[in-house]
């Protein structure tokens, strides 16, 4: 009988956001990515690790004892290198480099793709993507990459995010933008290693999308995505209903959301690609 994969999830939260993110009814990241990792890994023997909790790797084993890792959104700020919860999970994503284990993350996870092999991040100055990243484009790279392969050259994903990459590092290839924020998805090469990501979450759905919009409600407001409590309830309420009943037509038409969101296979190509290139391949 062959080995389970061994795979390791970074969920780099506060736990004060963490428990926010679950008073709003939102699973936390960590449970988003292990439910991910799960239905294109089938067997996968997962482990993770809470950065800002701890220093201490689960079983004290270091990122060469994986199969693969992943690295799943934050809302600490990656250029903040005074914060030890911070400089910590830099440190780690490097030596994974060294270590060649294949590497895979979003919206955080580019940031720290991007940080820990030479890149730079820095502040949006279009402010806060939020919900959903409309009309992200292929770039020619990116409609020939297997991270990508099956993407239309027009899509849409779910995203929240105020940083974005400002300078790719030496050894990565530019696969995806859109007009708020030019790197959407890169694949890195530094090291032995390789690291695949996104600005976007492919683990999202749209009732946990839902759920974040309420979790963040103070700052939607203040921000003028939203006037007031009553107009984020009631955009709410049409996701969520979609989420029950995807095949609501008026919904999709009234909310502007597709396959590419609703249909999982479709919403997570990215990660089955990487599954299937980066961990599978290795192992064979």
């Amino acid at each position: 009988m062959s080995r389970r994969s061994r795979i390791l999830i970074v969920d780099g939260y506060p736990k004060a956001s963490r428990d926010e993110l679950e008073a709003a009814g939102m699973k936390t990241a960590w449970k988003l990515y292990d439910g991910m990792i799960r239905r294109h890994l089938r067997g996968a023997q997962t482990r993770v690790w809470l950065p800002s909790d701890t220093a201490d790797l689960p079983d004290g084993e270091g990122p060469g004892t994986y199969d693969g890792i992943l690295w799943t959104g934050c809302n600490l700020t990656i250029y903040h290198h005074h914060d030890d919860r911070v400089t910590r999970q830099i440190e780690f994503a490097r030596r994974a480099y060294a270590a060649g284990t294949p590497q895979f993350g979003t919206c955080w996870g580019i940031q720290m793709a991007t940080v820990a092999a030479g890149g730079e991040v820095a502040a949006n100055p279009k402010g806060r993507e939020m919900g959903l990243a409309r009309r992200i484009r292929l770039t020619p790279e990116g409609a020939r990459h297997p991270f990508l392969r099956g993407r239309t050259p027009v899509f849409t994903g779910f995203i929240s995010h105020l940083d974005m990459v400002t300078r790719l590092p030496r050894g990565a290839t530019w696969l995806a933008t859109n007009d708020f924020s030019r790197v959407q998805a890169a694949a890195i090469r530094h090291g032995r290693g390789v690291f695949w990501a996104t600005q976007y979450h492919p683990e999202y759905d749209l009732h946990d999308m839902a759920r974040l919009i309420v979790a963040r409600e103070g700052k939607l407001v203040k921000e003028g995505f939203y006037r007031n409590h009553r107009e984020l309830a009631a955009h709410v309420g049409l996701m969520e209903a979609l989420a029950r009943n995807p095949d609501r037509k008026d919904l999709r038409w009234q909310l502007d959301i597709g396959d590419d969101i609703l249909v999982t296979e479709s919403r997570q190509l990215e990660v089955a690609n990487w599954v299937s290139e980066c961990v599978l391949r290795r192992r064979r």
